[in-house]
């Protein structure tokens, strides 16, 4: 799995999407939510919901909310993804969702949002391996997915800056997956430690170390329980320990919200294993 490069100042604009006619949703917003809908072409439909933790800015004309069909077999896409012979677009939904900040906005937002899409074009099954994907400044798309749920499916996950989002089928055995993921929150870790409180990350190495011994012996339900500890843990040291800030149009790196993300579908993906995905 491709590594998490060190963050860098978002946002920077997404590369233009190859052979995918954009169509623009219209936001609606009600208090810290934004929700949107589109039917792009017959039976492919899509709800999304947008919920801040925290956020300041947030109106009509913050966002730019676009969506369009892609060819499933695009290899300019399907090369961004971790693993493109075990990963692909399905083609009942072939869609990329960008959500941008516009030229004027003066949004800006504190720890994570979450991202729920919602489409009648695909069913959820036992072990589904939908999942969702995002990709900042047209970089590697990675896995973010935090829950799944039915309705006839509704994968959602957690972001730290706005992008490009996808859906797509995950075939790769899930310890495949959880290593992966371990690796990435590693790496973000690593490359984000001069932006983090000394006494705050030497606490964090242990918990993610802890996490990753107890799964390497096959306590699962023990790594999910570190991980989880480890997202709380960042998320009570957001602030004046760690920065989780990001802004519109400016510098800021949202490092808590980026390592909550890693380790929510690092979490994610160790409660799918406890539940008996292959």
């Amino acid at each position: 799995m491709k590594r998490i490069p060190a963050l860098v100042p978002a946002l920077v604009l997404c590369a233009a999407l190859p052979a995918a006619a954009q169509t623009t949703l219209t936001p609606q917003i009600s208090g810290n939510t934004v929700t949107a809908g589109v039917q792009l072409a017959e039976g492919i439909d899509l709800d999304l919901t947008l919920t801040f933790e925290q956020v300041v800015g947030l109106n009509a004309n913050a966002l730019t909310l676009t969506a369009g069909l892609v060819n499933p077999t695009d290899t300019t896409i399907l090369s961004r993804f971790p693993d493109p012979t075990s990963i692909a677009i399905p083609a009942a939904f072939p869609v990329l969702v960008r959500i941008d900040p516009s030229a004027a906005s003066a949004l800006s937002l504190s720890g994570v949002f979450k991202l729920t899409f919602h489409t009648h074009a695909l069913t959820l099954v036992t072990n589904s391996p939908v999942r969702l994907f995002t990709a900042h400044a047209g970089g590697p798309f990675r896995d973010i997915t935090c829950s799944l749920d039915s309705g006839s499916i509704r994968p959602g996950g957690n972001d730290e800056a706005m992008s490009e989002f996808i859906l797509a089928t995950d075939l790769r055995p899930i310890d495949t997956v959880i290593s992966g993921k371990f690796n990435d929150l590693a790496n973000l870790l690593a490359a984000n430690a001069s932006a983090i409180n000394a006494v705050v990350l030497s606490d964090l190495q242990q918990r993610l170390g802890a996490a990753k011994n107890y799964y390497a012996q096959g306590a699962i339900v023990s790594a999910i329980n570190a991980v989880a500890g480890f997202s709380d843990q960042v998320k009570q040291q957001s602030g004046a320990n760690i920065p989780d800030v990001w802004r519109a149009g400016g510098s800021l790196v949202n490092v808590a919200g980026a390592l909550r993300t890693a380790a929510d579908t690092l979490k994610f993906s160790l409660t799918w294993k406890s539940n008996g995905a292959p």
